[in-house]
């Protein structure tokens, strides 16, 4: 399963990059907006990271708006993927760039139904949000698990892009059920390295290797 940082900040995402870990990074307006600088100037600067895909999310609600900032967005960078929202509109929008050959990740999925659409429509991500699904009482790995067996009867090509991930056993349990991606904040990917068994071990090593003749 790919990982992926959901973030606007280009030092967090140069952290995980270091590490060897990191696939790609999903922003969106919110994100964008917590670093107070202009959106082409940050979403160029995480792709100079080197980062394979970068999503960034279109802000107009009418399709021809979407399509207009689409193509904007993908002439920016190759590793560019298009966000657009599941709305009627956003379908519409999807259905062209994907047909001219951007890549679209489409976002503010909530159902399996909806899922399904946004393949049918040619986007390459699929973006479950299973978190805001847990805060209202729904059961949002449920929501994957529906999302991979669909896909999987049909062998759809759509990545399923497990998003609003909360803590490291949502990424956990988007692995066990087969997701093709989890997207997470630095926090928490920053917790799957950690481990306090791990950080106990290491000291007692350390405090053996001590008692080791070095002469």
């Amino acid at each position: 399963m790919k990982l992926f940082l959901d973030t606007a900040s280009v030092t967090e995402i140069r952290t995980m990059w270091e590490l060897g870990i990191l696939d790609g990074v999903t922003t969106n307006p919110s994100l964008v907006a917590k670093e107070g600088r202009r959106f082409e100037e940050v979403l160029r600067e995480i792709c100079a990271v080197g980062v394979p895909s970068v999503s960034a999310e279109v802000v107009g609600t009418a399709a021809d708006q979407m399509i207009v900032e689409g193509r904007h967005l993908r002439g920016i960078h190759p590793s560019i993927y298009v966000k657009c929202p599941m709305t009627p509109d956003g379908l519409k929008a999807t259905k062209v760039l994907a047909a001219e050959g951007t890549r679209v990740n489409m976002t503010l999925v909530f159902s399996a139904n909806q899922a399904l659409l946004a393949a049918k429509v040619g986007a390459a991500y699929v973006s479950p949000f299973i978190g805001r699904l847990d805060d209202q009482s729904e059961d949002g790995m449920e929501l994957v698990r529906e999302i991979v067996t669909i896909y999987r009867n049909y062998h759809v090509k759509t990545e399923i892009l497990v998003a609003s991930v909360r803590h490291p056993v949502h990424v956990l349990e988007a692995a066990k059920l087969g997701a093709d991606i989890a997207t997470m904040p630095f926090a928490v990917m920053d917790k799957l390295v950690h481990h306090p068994l791990t950080d106990i071990g290491l000291a007692r090593f350390l405090k053996d290797w001590e008692k080791v003749p070095k002469a």
